[in-house]
């Protein structure tokens, strides 16, 4: 019986071996040959819908191909309840069916199609195009669907306004800040859109369109401060007429000046769709012409957010290589060999310029001291680094400098590390982009429907940054910001036992965010707080081995956990997290690595169609094709290594 026993040993690690040797040579397949890694990144239909719709707005030359496969892709995305959802197999959304419906009426589709029925009806049995939000108000007011009395008043004056007043660009989001700018000239100029086949979507309304008024008061948003609120726009409809022309003409002379500032070449304002496509628009609107530079090169930009296949094509929200690269790079760290960390090695060396050592962005308004040293999430975006790349490229960096005990990285570490210590926010958390983002009335404005206006600190960041800094040799005894940092985890815990995750799907990833940290700042694996957590993930195991969370869970009313079927990337994280909390040897833990390897393809991979990544909780959420790529490999990398330790302890921050 024992020899029997051991063998199978022998052969689970040969297979364990044979797994990890299969994913590595697959993520090395897609490296670019400068040494990055830049995989799709897929939100739902609405980026593709006003894709297409930017291009009829403008009155481009139709592109029939281009159209054709991006209006196989909104069909096939469609869901069984005739509409759009923000998710795979997800519920119905209105604002993601108007678009999508009115982009394949743009593109020819029939409205008698039974497809365009299907969406039809959907759409009017749940009440109507009225229902969509308030940012499809405004590309519907641009199309004369709807009027501008629809949509909140956004006097473009605000651009004026001193850092005092209640209303602030530097008191919102980054996200919301780039998008607001040039939308605040189109609202002021309000155009139409050329729309030279005259398509409209009166359809899909139970009332007649322009009689449409302001949208309703969201979910997220108190009785109290949405009333407040409202009689402002009340107010401000009636004189915003009234302002003098002058002030107008310096108000959208400020906003050109913010966004040309920001450019950022083809990768455009942000970096993100939604204010470059703005930016093209404010442009049109202020009779710019398309070879006008900043026009063109941002137009040049958007082109460069598709995915164009065989038969389908789609627009991404942005492009996320800086991400891609580091994760990879970790992964491959984990699972050593000379390829693989000579791969590591030139992702990081492909990061080392990257790094924002000369520009102040805008997170600089609340921390002007703050020398700046992190790292976009895109190619460039200079003026927004974020603290959640920051953190996990200044851990890789740090993985190989102590392997290869070189000098090379040490600079990049240290100013990283300054960055980020000097952006912590007053409660002891990390936001992603901002410090003391902390304006929570702003969310009850009319304009805030979606309910992101902010970018508060959040357990994930905060926990990415507290690993960070213990990876570096940073105590809570030591290091008043990590004392803090691991405050502030203990404080936000759920009740469940579980945290919250801002950024990937959902409390399993803050959960395993947060044991990493926990385990890196020296928390004692029998601490209250990890025992909930680690009991929280055996709990929601699923039957087949694996872990998944639905994207319900983001819910205003969260009660409890939101199970899903099985993701290859939920599943890494819940073993990672499991793993830094001293569970390697768990029954539970070789469950979910038997999972990963039976579910393994030929190739290497893992298949993986569920959205696990969040843009904005309950409106915005993102499938990144690199996730199955990476991170199972990291998890059975590091079963494995562990396996071979004595200690079993994680001695790195992620």
């Amino acid at each position: 019986m024992h020899s029997v026993s051991k063998l199978t040993g022998i052969e689970n690690e040969a297979s364990l071996e044979a797994s990890i040797a299969s994913a590595t040579s697959a993520l090395l397949e897609y490296r670019r040959p400068d040494g990055h890694w830049v995989f799709e990144l897929e939100a739902d239909s609405t980026i593709p819908a006003e894709y297409v719709l930017l291009r009829h707005y403008l009155g481009e030359p139709v592109d029939a191909p281009l159209q054709a496969k991006i209006a196989n892709y909104l069909r096939r995305v469609q869901g069984a309840h005739g509409g759009w959802p923000l998710v795979h197999d997800g519920d119905f959304d209105m604002s993601a069916s108007v678009k999508a419906y009115f982009a394949l009426k743009m593109i020819g589709d029939s409205a008698d199609a039974p497809h365009m029925a299907r969406a039809r009806e959907a759409i009017r049995s749940r009440g109507g195009g009225i229902h969509s939000n308030v940012f499809t108000r405004f590309m519907l007011a641009m199309f004369g669907v709807l009027t501008w009395r629809s949509v909140p008043v956004l006097p473009v004056e605000i651009m004026l306004l001193p850092m005092w007043s209640p209303f602030h660009l530097n008191k919102i989001s980054y996200w919301a800040r780039t998008t607001i700018v040039p939308l605040m000239v189109l609202a002021a100029l309000k155009p139409r859109a050329k729309n030279v086949s005259g398509i409209g979507i009166d359809e899909l309304f139970l009332q007649e369109p322009h009689s449409i008024g302001m949208t309703a008061k969201a979910p997220h948003q108190s009785w109290g401060w949405f009333l407040l609120f409202r009689g402002l726009d009340s107010v401000l409809r009636v004189i915003e007429p009234l302002f003098p022309k002058k002030l107008r003409a310096r108000a959208i002379d400020s906003a050109i000046a913010f966004i040309e500032e920001r450019l950022n070449g083809e990768d455009g304002l942000g970096a993100i769709y939604p204010p470059m496509a703005n930016t093209v628009m404010m442009y049109e609107v202020l009779g710019k012409p398309a070879d006008y530079p900043p026009r063109a090169v941002t137009r040049r930009g958007l082109d460069r957010l598709l995915v164009i296949g065989e038969h389908e094509a789609y627009c991404q929200p942005c492009v996320s290589p800086v991400w891609d690269t580091t994760l990879a790079c970790h992964a491959l760290i984990e699972a050593g060999g000379e390829a693989a960390l000579a791969a590591a090695k030139q992702g990081l060396d492909w990061l080392l310029p990257k790094q924002v050592l000369d520009i102040k962005g805008d997170w600089a308004v609340k921390r002007p001291e703050v020398r700046p040293g992190g790292w976009a999430f895109q190619y460039n975006n200079d003026y927004y680094p974020d603290l959640d790349d920051t953190a996990v490229v200044v851990m890789a960096m740090d993985r190989t400098r102590r392997a290869s005990q070189g000098q090379e990285y040490d600079v990049a570490i240290a100013r990283g590390r300054e960055w980020i210590e000097g952006m912590q926010s007053r409660d002891g958390g990390w936001a992603a982009f901002d410090v003391n983002n902390l304006e929570y009335y702003l969310n009850n404005i009319p304009f805030s429907d979606h309910g992101a206006m902010l970018d508060p600190p959040t357990e994930d960041v905060t926990a990415r940054c507290c690993s960070m800094l213990a990876q570096l040799g940073a105590a809570a005894q030591n290091s008043e910001a990590l004392a803090a940092g691991v405050a502030y985890l203990r404080r936000t815990q759920l009740a469940e036992g579980s945290w919250y995750g801002r950024w990937g799907l959902n409390h399993i990833y803050g959960t395993w965010s947060v044991l990493c940290a926990l385990n890196a700042a020296g928390v004692d694996h029998q601490d209250p707080a990890v025992r909930k957590a680690v009991n929280w993930l055996l709990s929601i195991q699923n039957a087949d081995g694996g872990w998944g969370e639905d994207a319900t869970s983001y819910r205003l009313d969260y009660k409890g956990f939101e199970g899903a079927p099985t993701t290859a990337s939920q599943t890494a994280w819940a073993l990672l997290g499991l793993m830094a909390a001293g569970e390697v040897g768990h029954p539970a833990v070789a469950r979910g690595v038997e999972y990963l390897k039976g579910t393994q393809t030929e190739k290497g991979l893992w298949d993986e169609q569920r959205y696990t990544a969040t843009g904005f909780p309950r409106v915005f959420y993102l499938r990144y094709h690199g996730y199955p790529k990476f991170f199972p490999l990291w998890a059975l990398a590091r079963y494995r290594n562990l396996r071979n330790t004595n200690s079993r302890v994680v001695g790195v921050g992620m």
